[in-house]
């Protein structure tokens, strides 16, 4: 079974288009988002082609497809629009027989981690950067953004399956994998 994760659409109504293109090419199950779904935030420059209702329709579109989490940037205001849940701060799945404690990153991350069990993955978005790290008895993985990357990464989504995740840039091409095994 194959999950893809994306984080910090920001509102980017061409970004948002870019990752349902690569969703549908790549098939799978579920679409795990982060957050940040719709505004762009204070601290951000507006993402190419922001219109907030037009990434809220496209999304609604596959509703029945999506996982979503709450972002610092997400709100009531953004529920009202969107036709799924996306209010929560955390979601626990359990994935090929893998634990995944999705969240954000705003209260919950790397240096802030929640109570999980062992062989956890925390995956939370809010930093912009793919990431992945190790430690003991947990891994640590964030998707990167697809519409505003940070620190000269670029705009990416995940990929998990058999236990493997796999970065890809919005064009679909593989630049980064981190197994847990």
């Amino acid at each position: 079974m194959k999950l893809m994760i994306a984080s910090d659409l920001h509102g980017s109504a061409y970004y948002t288009g870019r990752l349902l293109d690569a969703y549908r090419a790549e098939a799978p199950q579920k679409l795990l988002l982060l957050g940040d779904l719709l505004y762009h935030g204070p601290r951000n420059a507006l993402p190419r082609d922001y219109n907030c209702m037009a990434a809220a329709g496209m999304l609604n579109g596959i509703k029945d497809h999506i996982i979503a989490v709450r972002g610092n940037c997400d709100c009531e205001v953004d529920q009202m629009v969107l036709e799924f849940p996306m209010m929560a701060d955390y979601a626990m799945l359990e994935w090929e027989g893998t634990a995944l404690y999705a969240t954000h990153g705003h209260l919950w991350n790397e240096q802030q981690t929640p109570p999980m069990s062992s062989g956890t993955v925390l995956l939370n978005g809010h930093f912009h950067v793919p990431t992945a790290h190790r430690h003991d008895g947990w891994h640590y993985i964030n998707p990167g953004s697809t519409s505003i990357p940070k620190d000269g990464s670029v705009g990416s989504y995940l990929l998990l399956e058999d236990r493997v995740f796999t970065w890809k840039d919005m064009d679909g091409n593989p630049y980064q994998t981190y197994a847990l095994d």
